[in-house]
């Protein structure tokens, strides 16, 4: 199976673009927005760096090269595209040494903008979100409706399917082959990798369900609702007017399952639409079982923060946007334009 499981539409709608996307680095912006800031005292060092043309464990891999500690020495909060321009913070472990000179052992595409020392390393996921600059060359399509199309996920949001960036290169079918006794990870971070992309191929397929029947951005009985910029989730037993309403403006979200032992904690007909997806990538669903995993839940509605855009030299069309943790802007473009990666 692939990383695209199902046969539903991606989206409850037509997509009124063709595009191309990353045709240069710069043509993809991330910023990352820190949940927390260094306070200047402490055992680890921490760096905010500007890269381009390398993905965040390649600069953590060399952050730790030269400081000459191990690599779970080193931290970052969330993984960045490689090609892109991307600022983020890493943090590095020097318990009673004085950091290195990082100029000296400098690595292409790699600006080291500020550095400070903070009491913890910088662990994944905590992070405030990222904000994205994204240019889509060379467009076709219709104009009018891909600005309605926008306007509306400004309003309404969208179906928050995890990206290609949770699937890699291939980190999928390594994860069905690790399952299936056929291949191991080599370390922890790989581990991560092939959870990650299985949790994420078992979500997706539940929200092409829930797009396919309309119920992605509406509440049902036996739903988990998240409130909205939170992790906080509840049982839904029953839908009433306020829990519509609430629904209604995004204050509250109907969740999918990220796999793991324990169930997906739905109930009703929310759990066997969850149940029949893990059935249907038993694989994977016992895998994660076998693993130890938690389970948890993720929003099915994806609310940018901010979303705005315009258009330049009549086939050019750039979004810029402020997400949460885990939210992906290429979702967003693959929402109003057929994609033709250019990286």
């Amino acid at each position: 199976m692939s990383a695209d499981p199902g046969t539903a539409p991606l989206w409850p709608w037509a997509i009124p673009l063709r595009a191309r996307i990353k045709v240069l680095p710069e043509d993809f912006v991330v910023d990352e927005i820190a949940a927390t800031e260094p306070d200047g005292a402490g055992e680890h060092v921490w760096l905010h760096i500007r890269k381009i043309g390398l993905n965040s464990e390649a600069v953590a891999e060399w952050l730790a090269r030269v400081a000459g500690v191990p690599r779970v020495n080193v931290g970052y909060a969330g993984r960045k595209d490689r090609h892109a321009v991307t600022t983020q913070w890493f943090s590095v472990q020097l318990p009673g040494r004085e950091e290195p000179d990082w100029s000296q052992q400098v690595l292409d595409g790699v600006e080291v903008v500020a550095s400070r020392r903070h009491s913890r390393k910088l662990k994944t996921g905590h992070l405030g979100g990222n904000r994205f600059r994204v240019r889509l060359r060379e467009v076709a399509g219709d104009h009018a409706a891909a600005d309605a199309l926008l306007e509306g996920m400004r309003l309404r949001g969208l179906p928050d399917y995890f990206g290609e960036q949770r699937f890699g290169h291939g980190n999928l079918e390594r994860a069905q082959a690790w399952f299936a006794g056929r291949l191991r990870p080599r370390g922890r971070n790989q581990r991560s990798l092939y959870l990650s992309a299985a949790r994420a191929a078992i979500f997706n397929a539940v929200l092409r369900r829930r797009v396919q029947d309309g119920s992605w951005d509406r509440l049902l009985p036996g739903d988990l609702a998240n409130l909205d910029g939170s992790g906080s989730v509840f049982p839904v037993a029953a839908v009433d007017e306020e829990l519509r309403a609430r629904c209604e403006r995004m204050d509250l979200h109907p969740t999918g399952p990220l796999w793991g032992r324990g169930g997906p904690g739905s109930a009703g007909a929310v759990l066997d639409l969850e149940n029949a997806v893990a059935h249907d990538w038993p694989e994977l669903a016992q895998g994660l079982e076998r693993e130890g995993l938690a389970p948890a839940r993720r929003p099915l509605r994806l609310r940018p923060r901010r979303l705005d855009w315009h258009w330049e030299s009549g086939d050019s069309l750039v979004l810029e946007m402020e997400l949460g943790p885990g939210e992906y802007a290429t979702g967003v473009a693959g929402a109003i334009a057929a994609l033709t990666d250019g990286g």
